[in-house]
């Protein structure tokens, strides 16, 4: 297209200073206008032939031709390249944001390898069967998901997981196809057919996501049909009644003044801005959040998510990892080393997690012989002797069965009280531990306006709570069935306003119900596949941080929806009366050539706008806007008359300064990682930015940055946002 416009231009300059006329100067003139608007004149008679008349294409093939039927050979040579312009900064946005999303189809497989005869062939991975043996070598992408049999290799998981850290893998071990293979040579069972397999249902997702519109698209599509025809007979109309009403007053037609302005209004009302203003924002959003390593599978939940009020998690394999690990050992009289490996070793002959726990938290090879005499009671514990030495690991109610006496545990989770030789010798804690980033996903959330944070959980009531308060989750449900959660939704939705949006996110097969009957189900992307596949977005990466950077990233294409929309809207109700004549009294015209340009700048305007998205950054808190605080209303204290001395609250001394209302505190924080005076300008925004931050006066030389407040603001606020900006505290000093 680039070459095109440069060839149509050059010709149209040169042709313009030739001494030509008649026939000869038209057909040379021609020859730039079929090389810049052959495709356009195809696309228009293609519309006609198949009953779909009203379109931009037509709309600029009418236009030019009319203009060069009027003599405007240049001008009308000029409409088109404008156009063609615009269309060409339109095709590099889209084509910005395909190649976002088009990345993930890098990890499509071309090839799966098959040994037959001690020679590995070449298949195509649809042809593989469940249970067949194929071979991955050293820089080739896993095909299809299966169990390694044979094998030790490094796999870069980051085209699907976006993690930079290359993961181990032995025989045994579960690979999901589009990993890369690094190192060694991996021979893996299938257990999925290709078109089943995690990169194909991926890829399906990111091909379907143009086809789910949005109802801002939607309306645009529909409007741009009635608009269109609107124009032409609106053209039509500017051509041929104001001639013949002066006709009918007896004064000159001049049919060509009014051709020449039917054909501008035709040129400045051409909808492309108008029609693209929607689609390519929401186009560079969902290529924006795969940027990031979120999956939407349509711009209509990219909209709806951007309404989200309430979110709604669930919490085991979504706020914590569903893995037990010991987590304290406590009221141990021996050292935690010792104690733990008398747990193990008793625990040896156990396949329960809260052994393996045990068995991993020891870290140490298990020698069997040591141990003899193993008794498992049931719903109790074991009994064992580990170098001859009597050993009773389990729950209270085996120390009772044993008449140990034992000391309660105050924290949450599962307890192992442990006596050596019938003496109490303390109590190892086994807890399922939080997911990183998980209270930093909370309170992201609560910065970016989330009215309510709900947990649902089929755990106990105290776990729930506990895990609750250690997130900062406002509202939690414990002890939920499947189906309790969908009810409990069901409860939330009814409470929220028609406007706000509840968002629920998941991992487990439990979770699709819920995950379904949410305005938005988020699955998490290590989560089952049942529970992706009811979900409308995917966090590729697993990490519930992820969750408010959708957010911001589906309210900034919001936002710049609406300003492409009113840009579209001012330039046609600038333009389009100004095309019409409706100025010509006061000597203001338009030609063809001049109102092109203005409807390609429009374009332009549209295009740039949109591609702003692909440097959005939606992990910076600084995109939020700060929440409305009303301020406290202070009733004015009652004076009270005493006897001097005696009043118990005796005013400050004279000599003493206190801090008044509106002085402003300050606070120093030591910042790693400035380089220079962008640096510091991205530290102060930052800071800047949040509630409470007057302002903030930053130096990279000295590593500081001293913030201004009008109330105290936590330092944890401080540093996450600081950090947030890929920079590291040290210290913050009051």
């Amino acid at each position: 297209m680039l070459i095109r416009i440069i060839v149509a231009a050059v010709l149209i300059v040169l042709f313009s200073k030739l001494p030509i006329d008649g026939y000869v100067r038209f057909g040379l003139f021609m020859i730039p206008y079929l090389v810049i608007g052959y495709d356009i004149l195809q696309k228009a008679f293609k519309g006609i032939r198949n009953k779909q008349v009203f379109d931009e294409n037509f709309l600029m093939a009418v236009a030019t031709v009319g203009a060069i039927l009027l003599g405007d050979y240049s001008e009308g040579v000029a409409v088109m390249l404008f156009y063609q312009i615009g269309e060409l900064f339109q095709s590099y946005a889209v084509g910005k944001s395909r190649r976002n999303i088009s990345e993930l189809m890098d990890i499509r497989p071309d090839y799966a390898n098959i040994e037959v005869d001690g020679k590995l062939e070449q298949v195509d991975p649809d042809e593989v069967e469940i249970g067949t043996v194929i071979v991955v070598q050293p820089g080739e992408k896993v095909p299809i998901d299966g169990v390694i049999i044979d094998g030790v290799s490094i796999l870069n998981t980051s085209a699907l997981t976006g993690e930079s850290l290359p993961r181990d893998a032995k025989a045994g071990d579960e690979v999901i196809s589009g990993c890369i293979n690094m190192t060694g040579v991996l021979k893996i069972r299938t257990i999925r057919e290709f078109g089943e397999s995690t990169v194909s249902k991926i890829l399906e997702l990111v091909e379907n996501s143009s086809s789910r519109k949005s109802k801002s698209e939607n309306f645009i599509s529909k409007f741009a049909k009635y608009y269109t025809p609107v124009v032409c007979y609106g053209a039509l109309a500017l051509a041929f009644i104001p001639p013949i009403v002066l006709l009918i007053m007896g004064k000159p037609a001049m049919w060509g003044d009014w051709i020449y302005r039917a054909l501008t209004f035709l040129v400045i009302s051409c909808p492309c801005a108008l029609v693209i203003s929607i689609p390519l924002s929401f186009f560079a959003g969902i290529g924006g959040a795969s940027n990031q390593g979120v999956l939407v599978k349509g711009s209509n939940y990219l909209e709806t998510l951007a309404q989200t009020s309430y979110v709604v998690f669930d919490k085991t394999g979504t706020m914590t990892q569903g893995v037990f690990e010991v987590s304290g050992v406590h009221h141990n009289e021996i050292s935690d080393e010792k104690l733990l490996e008398y747990a193990a070793l008793a625990e040896c002959s156990s396949s329960h997690p809260i052994s393996k726990s045990l068995q991993k938290a020891y870290g140490k090879p298990i020698d069997r012989n040591r141990v003899t005499d193993i008794e498992e009671i049931s719903g109790n514990g074991v009994t064992a002797k580990v170098d001859g030495i009597s050993v009773a690991a389990g729950n209270a109610k085996l120390m009772k069965r044993l008449g140990i006496s034992y000391q309660e545990c105050h924290h949450v989770g599962t307890v192992i009280h442990m006596a050596v030789d019938g003496k109490y010798e303390g109590h190892i804690l086994i807890s399922d531990i939080l997911k990183p980033h998980a209270k930093e996903a909370i309170a992201e959330l609560k910065k970016a306006g989330i009215k309510k944070t709900v947990m649902l959980t089929g755990d106990s009531k105290r776990v729930a709570d506990q895990v609750a308060k250690e997130l900062g989750i406002g509202e939690v449900y414990s002890e939920l069935l499947p189906a309790d959660k969908v009810s409990k939704v069901e409860e939330l939705l009814h409470q929220k306003s028609e406007k706000e949006k509840l968002a629920f996110v998941g991992d487990g097969i439990n979770d699709a119900p819920v995950l379904s009957r949410a305005d938005i189900g988020i699955a998490i992307g290590a989560g089952t596949d049942i529970a992706i596949d009811a979900a409308d977005i995917v966090l590729m990466k697993s990490q519930l941080s992820d969750v408010p950077a959708a957010i911001r990233m589906s309210r900034a294409t919001l936002r710049n929806i609406h300003e492409n929309l009113f840009w579209a809207f001012f330039y046609n109700a600038i333009c389009i009366p100004l095309a019409a004549g409706v100025f010509t009294g006061f000597g203001i015209t338009l030609n063809p050539m001049i109102a092109s340009a203005a409807m390609s700048l429009s374009s332009v305007c549209v295009v740039t706008n949109a591609l702003r998205l692909n440097t959005f950054d939606p992990r910076s808190a600084a995109h939020d806007a700060p929440p409305k605080r009303k301020a406290p209303v202070r009733a004015s204290a009652p004076e009270i008359s005493c006897p001097t001395g005696s009043c118990p609250v005796q005013p400050a001394p004279e000599n003493k300064t206190t801090q008044t209302e509106g002085t402003a505190m300050k606070k120093t924080i030591h910042i790693e990682g400035m380089m220079c005076g962008h640096c510091e300008a991205t530290v102060k925004k930052a800071l800047e930015a949040l509630d409470g931050v007057q302002s903030a006066e930053v130096s990279h030389e000295k590593g500081t940055a001293v913030v201004s407040l009008t109330h105290d603001v936590a330092d944890a606020d401080l540093k996450t946002a600081v950090e947030a900006r890929d920079y590291t505290v040290t210290g913050i000093d009051a």
